[in-house]
């Protein structure tokens, strides 16, 4: 574990090093941890910076969030969305201090995010597209209230966007994910968007999918 940083994070470097080297930045979901999505590093490509970053505020017993989620008397759901938005900012904070600490193209920047790892990366990515290459959303949905837009949607003209569902998952409807492509269409950002047989997990063959579409 790294805590030189603003975040936590577990590291994996390339294989092959380059003058510079691409990221895939790992962010987990809610009341998980840096080690989860890590699981996926070994799997990845032996040219990236694989980093698996740890949420900012922790979940009892052992877990962590990018922002809390509460219920009311009805079990209504609410996401907490001011700390969403910190997160947003700290994890682009987070982005250009590992761009200073190793030799990270910044050009290449790529998220994978589950669930409400998910749901901040497709935040970034809307607030912040200059810092993002492509995104892999998997089980999440777009939230617009934690996004600052560009108004000049030229910003968002080398993005590309991967999202997938579970047709079985129980936490996040898969309705709120089929959303994703109305959403992005005023951004002109090409979207692939995949359902699996599963829950609210990620199967194997969406694995080999969100890997084909960062690396091709």
């Amino acid at each position: 574990m790294n805590t030189d940083l603003s975040l936590s994070y577990l590291l994996q470097e390339p294989k092959q090093k380059n003058d510079k080297n691409p990221l895939i930045l790992l962010l987990h979901g809610y009341g998980s941890n840096e080690e989860d999505l890590f699981s996926f590093a070994s799997e990845l490509s032996d040219d990236y910076y694989v980093i698996s970053t740890r949420a900012p505020y922790p979940v009892p017993p052992y877990g962590f969030a990018w922002y809390a989620i509460t219920f009311d008397n009805d079990m209504n759901k609410f996401s907490d969305d001011d700390q969403a938005i910190e997160s947003r900012d700290l994890l682009v904070k987070f982005i250009d201090e590992l761009c200073s600490k190793y030799p990270i193209d910044s050009k290449n920047i790529n998220l994978v995010g589950f669930s409400q790892g998910a749901i901040i990366s497709y935040a970034i990515a809307l607030t912040y597209p200059e810092k993002i290459h492509k995104v892999v959303a998997l089980s999440g949905y777009f939230n617009s209230a934690i996004m600052n837009p560009k108004t000049d949607i030229s910003a968002y003209s080398h993005l590309k966007i991967f999202g997938s569902h579970g047709t079985a998952d129980q936490i996040i409807p898969i309705e709120w994910a089929r959303q994703t492509k109305d959403f992005l269409e005023p951004f002109k950002i090409p979207f692939e968007y995949r359902e699996y047989p599963v829950g609210h997990g990620v199967h194997p063959n969406n694995f080999i999918d969100f890997k084909k579409f960062i690396t091709e």
